[in-house]
């Protein structure tokens, strides 16, 4: 006989015309069983390379749906960010390939940096600090290449 549990949910989200998180296609980020936060705050795009370079082989080698990442850039680090960005086509691409980036607010504050001098389809935080600290109580693995 089959768990009352599941025999609940199946009826439900039959009802629902919801679909099963398990059959569906792609793995929502927050579902996904790894996950890891890269903190980029340098003004050296070296350090941007190396933090997109990670991104991207931790992709391939767990597989793009096993694997939710989140680039947070702020301090001196939020130039990766920036339309004329040295790394923009590269943090496009990465975004591209599901890899979540956001940018300080308080950096972009501090420094007069509104949202029209960013990159666009990036994300933002409040807090680029707070955000590394709640990824970490939420699980997520911490690098700062």
């Amino acid at each position: 006989m089959y768990p009352r549990r599941l025999v609940l949910s199946v009826a439900m989200t039959t009802v629902l015309g919801c679909t099963l998180p398990w059959a569906s296609a792609q793995t929502a980020p927050a579902a996904r069983p790894h996950k890891v936060v890269f903190q980029v705050s340098d003004a050296d795009p070296a350090k941007w390379s190396l933090a997109l370079n990670n991104a991207k082989n931790v992709q391939t080698d767990l597989g793009k749906d096993q694997v939710a990442i989140e680039i947070v850039a702020y301090g001196p680090g939020i130039g990766m960010l920036r339309m004329e960005s040295v790394a923009g086509a590269r943090v496009t691409e990465a975004m591209a390939a599901g890899v979540s980036v956001v940018a300080c607010e308080n950096t972009m504050h501090n420094l007069k940096i509104t949202r029209d001098d960013m990159l666009p389809k990036i994300g933002y935080v409040a807090a680029g600090v707070v955000q590394l600290m709640v990824r970490q109580k939420e699980g997520y693995a911490y690098i700062r290449p």
